[in-house]
């Protein structure tokens, strides 16, 4: 290097004096790696030389982290820059071939966890299928139905395999020390890629996707032994058969079948049949017919096609070009349709125009039931170009998704918020289906995400555009298109020039009981339903509570049994004779005496789903009633089933939860009851108002869907209640309007951005001198926007203490910022004080 000069070559050559040795440096790579877990920050490992080439961001690799914990994690980026103050460890092993995310994915994953005030490593646990979390605590569990049969399996997949299919399960320690065993001299093992192998070969499955309850999905086809595909060779053997009449049934059985289908499957040759096991191994065992044993799709898709079997009415063409107008200009536009004026026709219409550009839509909707409905429709309309996603379905069914929507498949994804997730390469339009419905809005755990609102920010990452469609739109959208943020189309009129039903109240306050109980069914909706049932027409009756009875009350001394672990009463469920705990999922036995007075006289106050069906079927014994609620849909298919049942006029009364409101579509539905509407009225959140007018309207939605106008019963003690008279009126900029002013004159979104604190701890003292705490450390600076903390109206869940804090920020993106870093560095601080150190703090932006 020449005096003064400097050595920019990448080689840096130094003399050892003493040992006289040439050491030659060379710039080193380390990665920036995605652990699924919540850590504090993402951490950095190096990149070995030999796997320079492989290191990719959006693959996975095989780190270690701390002494013995392994993980699969994410590449997020590369760079030259070495960590200070820290030896960084190498990665161990490359996963994949191709990438499991790509740059769209890792930056969503960024901005969600940023905004949310999450960790990256959270996000990723919520994105990624459990087969792509391998994790050193995972448990692999052996597929019977791979069989014993290991000939194909390498060395390392034998060993496993064979402890597999002793054991039926192992851990990857487990795992760890078997290929250490059998490998002398290696204290290191790289286990993930054996296991990867065996997973793809389906000889085993991770703990997680066992949890689903979902086996992979396996056929056997018969087939036809070759001899006899020579036809004179096949009417020899038809013509000399002479025993075995069973089996010449079924031989018959089969030729038919292949002629009409193709291929033969065994269950459905053994149905047409009506032959036996044993029938169709005699006839294997004669080498007439053989056995194929194949691994079928999970999902069975229909062929690729596009056909739009429908013209749009002119007021929905007239909303459709006003739509892509509107996209042109904004990238995104609110549609705000009444119920029933054909918001779906438009969307298909958009879709169609997307997939002949070759670009992927996502089609999201706020609940899983009502994806049943509305992908008989689109598969109608699109065959094989869509596909479903949503948390029903197993982990095997999601890792098989995720792969035909990243290799471009699938075309369409209508799905639930999760969709969002999904390695999209060319996405070129999300439309957003009930986007006011707060089901788009993650709980527990974090990322606690909008899924409309990070609907929106991946749409930025492909300059895609995005559709919100509603009858009731959101506060805060409406307000957005109404100050030109977002684009606005207005479709006021119903499909087929149908008026909206007609909305009555009955004053429940003017009904009597006998027992001074709650009216459940009034003599007018009783009556309403008999004349309804008498035109063969049906009805969907609303209550927004599951369960027999919500609480039931000693008569003597006024004691009402609650959870031990929450400060909730229990909803008594008859059907399994329980009492539970809605909040912790707690049962009790039935309680028949009173633990403060020992009386055994109690009375059930109010009432769920499963006393108003009870009491329907006492009522209309004739009638074939149905309920549709948490506690009847369990199952993956349950929703589809019970809907199928209601279209097909197989169900003349349904009654529900908010499941029967959103968004579904019947023909033959001419009245529909509100049971409760003071329960919609009296919650202590700024958006009652808001969320009970959209309750109303989406109900009253389902009723005279076609040709009939339709009625609409609302049962309340309070009919002149101003939103019960805006509902009547279906006046939506009504009440729009009075929630505004009161918004801003108490400063709540969309005025204002809310963080919500929630501090929990199992000693009541501490977690009240803890969230005082930490306001009183935020005050100097956000001493006007804090409210709180206070105990909220539910002081104990899961034996858990809770305080809240409510910080309400102005809409200025610098302020934000900097109060959500201050909010985790008070939390870190708080956390290092001793008494503190076990108070959970969790904090939910944007809360509702």
């Amino acid at each position: 290097m020449p005096p003064g000069g400097k050595n920019d070559c990448p080689f840096l050559v130094n003399l050892n004096n003493e040992n006289e040795v040439l050491m030659i440096e060379t710039t080193s790579l380390y990665a920036e790696i995605i652990i699924p877990a919540a850590l504090p920050k993402n951490y950095t490992w190096s990149v070995p030389t030999h796997l320079v080439d492989a290191v990719k961001p959006g693959f996975r690799v095989e780190v270690n982290l701390g002494k013995t914990k392994k993980y699969a994690g994410v590449v997020k980026s590369l760079h030259a820059e070495r960590p200070e103050f820290i030896e960084t460890k190498d990665i161990l092993n490359v996963l994949d071939v191709e990438p499991v995310v790509f740059e769209q994915q890792l930056k969503l994953w960024e901005w969600i966890a940023s905004y949310y005030m999450c960790s990256e490593g959270e996000v990723m646990a919520a994105a990624l299928p459990a087969h792509f979390k391998l994790s050193s605590e995972t448990i692999l569990v052996y597929n019977e139905e791979y069989g014993d049969d290991f000939s194909a399996l390498d060395h390392d997949e034998y060993i496993v395999a064979e402890a597999l299919l002793i054991k039926k399960e192992l851990g990857l320690n487990e795992v760890q020390l078997l290929l250490d065993s059998s490998h002398a001299g290696l204290t290191d093992r790289q286990v993930y890629p054996v296991i990867n192998r065996l997973i793809n070969k389906k000889l085993c499955f991770v703990w997680e996707a066992l949890k689903q309850t979902y086996a992979p999905r396996k056929e056997t086809y018969v087939l036809l032994n070759p001899e006899y595909n020579n036809e004179d060779k096949l009417s020899e053997l038809l013509n000399n058969w002479t025993k075995a009449p069973k089996q010449m049934e079924l031989l018959l059985s089969y030729l038919h079948l292949s002629k009409t289908e193709g291929e033969v499957i065994k269950s459905s040759l053994l149905k047409k049949s009506g032959a036996s096991d044993a029938q169709l191994k005699g006839l294997i065992e004669k080498k007439i017919l053989r056995a194929d044993k194949r691994t079928v799709d999970r999902i069975q898709y229909l062929p690729r096609q596009v056909e739009i079997d429908f013209e749009l009415t002119p007021a929905q063409q007239k909303a459709f070009d006003q739509t892509r107008e509107q996209l042109e200009h904004k990238p995104v536009c609110l549609l705000h349709g009444v119920t029933s004026s054909g918001k779906t026709n438009i969307y298909i219409r958009l879709i169609e125009e997307y997939i002949r550009q070759g670009k992927q839509v996502l089609y999201m909707l706020p609940e899983i039931a009502l994806t049943s409905q509305i992908i008989r429709r689109l598969q109608k309309n699109f065959g094989g170009y869509i596909g479903i996603y949503h948390s029903k379905f197993s982990q095997n069914e999601r890792v098989e998704i995720w792969n035909k929507v990243k290799q471009r498949e699938l075309m369409v994804i209508l799905g639930a918020r999760s969709s969002v997730f999904l390695p999209y390469q060319d996405l070129g339009l999300i439309i957003c289906d009930e986007e006011h419905d707060s089901s788009y809005k993650q709980q527990d755990p974090a990322p606690r995400y909008n899924g409309r609102d990070a609907a929106i920010y991946l749409a930025t990452l492909f300059r895609a555009n995005v559709l919100l469609g509603s009858g009731t739109p959101s506060v805060e959208s409406y307000f957005n298109a109404g100050t030109g943020k977002y684009g606005l189309v207005e479709l006021v009129q119903r499909y087929g020039e149908l008026k909206l039903p007609s909305i009555e109240m009955i004053d429940t306050r003017k009904i009597i009981q006998k027992d001074r109980s709650k009216v459940m069914l009034s003599p007018p909706l009783v009556e309403a339903v008999n004349e309804v049932l008498s035109k063969d027409k049906q009805v969907i009756l609303f209550q927004n509570r599951r369960g027999y009875a919500p609480y039931q009350v000693c008569s003597v001394c006024g004691w009402i049994p609650q959870c031990r672990y929450c400060d909730v009463s229990l909803t008594f469920h008859k059907l399994t004779n329980k009492l539970i705990c809605h909040y912790c999922g707690t049962t009790y036995p039935p309680v028949h005496s009173c633990a403060a007075c020992g009386s055994d006289k109690f009375v059930q106050r109010n009432f769920g789903t499963e006393k108003i069906e009870e009491q329907l079927q006492e009522i209309f014994p004739a009638a074939k009633v149905a309920r549709m609620d948490m506690d009847t849909v369990r199952g993956k298919n349950a929703h589809d089933v019970l809907i199928q049942q209601f279209e097909q006029r197989r169900i003349d009364i349904l009654v529900g939860t908010q499941m029967v409101v959103k968004g579904l579509d019947f023909d033959n539905v001419d009245l529909v009851g509100i049971l409760d509407a003071d329960g919609l009225l009296h919650f202590a959140d700024f958006r009652v108002n808001e969320r009970a007018f959209q309750l109303i309207e989406q109900v009253s939605g389902r009723a005279g869907r076609k040709e009939e106008t339709g009625k609409v019963l609302v049962q309340t003690s309070q009919p002149q209640h101003p939103l019960l008279q805006m509902v009547q009126q279906h006046d939506y900029k009504m009440m729009f309007a009075e929630e505004l002013k009161k918004r801003k004159e108490f400063s709540y979104p969309p005025f204002s951005r809310i963080i919500h604190i929630t501090f929990k701890h199992k000693i009541k003292e501490v977690v009240e001198r803890g969230a005082a705490v930490f306001t009183d450390a935020l005050k100097n600076k956000y001493a006007a926007y804090l409210v709180g903390p206070a105990e909220p109206v539910i002081g104990r869940i899961r034996n858990q203490y809770l305080m809240e804090l409510l910080v309400k920020l102005p809409r200025d993106s610098g302020t934000i910022t900097r109060c959500k870093k201050d909010l985790l560095e008070q939390a870190a601080i708080l956390h290092q004080h001793k008494s503190f150190r076990s108070v959970t703090i969790v904090a939910d932006v944007d809360a509702v």
